[in-house]
């Protein structure tokens, strides 16, 4: 069947499973909204900022709106598991204020509010039967990308071939989130292939930031983006193979975690890749987007103790970890590195950068230090970028083309057909990789000749750019540097872009770097680029830590966000 037939109806059955009395009014819903097919498109979008809706549209009630924008996750447990609240409200109240997120962003795929609120009428019998929740996360609202199986719902992942091909089994993170007493209310959109930065597909639409729709929301987990913004859900789950949960988290103003292989199960997903390709060339991960560190604590001290018997790619885990330096010693040394050696950041994205080290080396108990650019950093991103392609995307390809389908603009100039790397080829990039991996141990983390780790953690840019407008997202390996390394991850928003970060008239003179970098200045060339546009758009930074020490991110990203508010006037 022709791929543009099959989005009409997958489209369809989204709005159908919008209840009647959730949806908007045509008057409320902001204008320019353009079809999902025309979406797609690189269309003229205003500046508009949707944030308000949900509480001004009058859909949600009193109650509805406490429940929804007046908790972390620890303390909205706590009020169910009190009784004070029941898991039907909850999950009721989230579920209705989705659906009004979809329709002012399109961040839905897969509605699931029938089954979410029929589980939760099964979580309120069992609690009111025997005066225990089912597990510790017992009655949270839960999201997920569009890629996780569950079982019988669609994993298309924008992609009109895999439509209308129900899920058999649930991946084993669906698995696990129900076992602890969580429920997933619905599936969120992403980039058609989830090979793009900006999530817009033919089968569902274009992905709208909820806080300028002239700028992109990120991808590839850029619904989960758009809900979490919007208050949607308490939690999202999204995957990371170049900065897929990063990235929205950056666009959205969120906190987002990319945990180490194995802390979280990455399996049962649809990617329309070949099987395993993941085992051979380089492993995305799964991880939480969520609206503060805690609520990341909150969910993973849960989750990655039991990881490994749900999932085949998971390996023991502990949270909080006895082995975290954080614990150990004082002071913490967190490092600041500037660059990945390629792309130089514009101006704001230093500016930012250095406010937060500035906030940090006046917190008691911090020691920061400068880590200076190594070469090695700059090899990573064309290591990580032929380890993602080593099927030479055929079987994507294939895919696409089967029902007709074109590729999206960002897509477009970026994707061919290639060949597929010879075992001698694929064995000498992981030769290159563990090289990589032997010399950034010691540079990054300044081992001692004792090979004593002498920094904690180590601040850094997202991007090297703010966020940008649609389709506009240009460097990868400040993200993706991290996926070939295996360090866990995490990103911590800052602040707002303001009118003194516009440095208007002014440009930048530093020697252009290479094609990356000439890219990457195009969003900042008052020529090529309106700077007003990122008025507003939050500005974050990235925090990583060594290889499996996932529970110290966590601790740098609490000490981080802490140092930020603390310091937040003179930021």
């Amino acid at each position: 069947m022709e791929y543009s037939a099959i989005a009409q109806r997958k489209q369809a059955q989204v709005w159908e499973r919008i209840p009647q009395e959730w949806r908007l009014s045509p008057s409320q819903i902001p204008p320019g909204m353009h079809s999902p097919a025309e979406s797609v498109e690189n269309v003229q979008y205003d500046r508009v900022n949707v944030l308000g809706i949900p509480r001004s549209c009058g859909l949600l009630s009193p109650k509805e709106l406490s429940i929804t924008e007046n908790w972390d996750i620890k303390g909205l447990l706590g009020e169910i598991h009190s009784r004070k609240l029941t898991s039907k409200e909850v999950i009721e109240a989230f579920c209705k204020r989705a659906a009004i997120a979809h329709q002012i962003t399109r961040c839905l795929t897969e509605p699931l509010f029938d089954s979410a609120l029929k589980r939760a009428q099964e979580l309120d019998d069992h609690i009111n039967r025997t005066g225990t929740p089912i597990g510790p996360l017992h009655g949270l609202p839960v999201s997920v990308k569009d890629s996780f199986h569950i079982a019988g719902v669609d994993s298309s992942i924008g992609i009109a071939a895999l439509a209308e091909k129900p899920a058999t089994h649930s991946a084993p993170l669906v698995c696990l989130l129900t076992s602890l007493g969580a429920v997933v209310i619905t599936k969120t959109n992403i980039p058609q292939t989830m090979g793009a930065l900006d999530s817009a597909n033919h089968l569902f639409g274009r992905t709208l930031n909820p806080l300028n729709r002239q700028l992109t929301v990120g991808g590839s987990t850029g619904g989960e983006g758009a809900l979490l913004a919007l208050r949607g859900s308490m939690i999202g789950f999204g995957t990371d193979i170049g900065g897929s949960i990063r990235i929205p988290a950056m666009c959205n103003g969120l906190y987002g975690f990319k945990p180490s292989q194995g802390r979280v199960p990455f399996g049962g997903q649809t990617d329309g890749q070949p099987r395993a390709k993941g085992r051979i060339s380089l492993q995305a991960v799964a991880g939480p987007i969520a609206r503060s560190v805690a609520d990341i604590d909150a969910v993973l001290r849960h989750l990655v103790p039991r990881a490994q018997w749900f999932g085949e790619d998971c390996i023991p885990g502990v949270w909080p970890s006895p082995v975290s330096t954080f614990s150990q010693r004082k002071p913490v040394t967190v490092g600041v590195l500037q660059s990945d050696g390629l792309v130089e950041p514009l101006p704001p994205i230093t500016k930012v950068l250095n406010e937060v080290a500035a906030a940090l080396r006046r917190t008691p108990g911090v020691n920061v230090v400068d880590i200076p650019v190594p070469a090695a950093l700059a090899k990573c991103q064309a290591v990580a970028g032929r380890l993602m392609g080593v099927d030479g995307g055929n079987a994507m390809l294939d895919l696409v083309e089967s029902t007709g389908e074109t590729l999206i603009p960002w897509l477009k100039s970026r994707t061919k057909r290639g060949k597929p790397l010879t075992l001698a080829q694929l064995a000498e990039l992981q030769a290159q990789r563990g090289e990589i991996e032997l010399e950034l141990r010691k540079k990054l983390w300044m081992l001692d000749s004792e090979d004593e780790q002498k920094v904690d953690a180590i601040i850094l840019p997202v991007a090297p750019h703010p966020v940008p407008e649609l389709d506009r997202y240009n460097a990868v390996g400040y993200t993706s540097s991290f996926v070939l390394l295996d360090y866990p991850a995490g990103v911590v928003p800052v602040r707002k872009f303001g009118e003194a970060d516009l440095e208007r008239g002014v440009e930048m003179e530093k020697k252009v770097l290479g094609s990356w970098d000439r890219k990457n200045r195009e969003l900042w060339n008052e020529k090529t680029v309106d700077r007003t546009v990122y008025l507003g758009s939050p500005l974050s930074v990235q925090v990583i830590t060594p290889r499996q020490h996932d529970y110290a991110l966590y601790q740098a990203m609490e000490l981080i966000d802490r140092a930020i508010q603390t310091d937040r006037p003179k930021l």
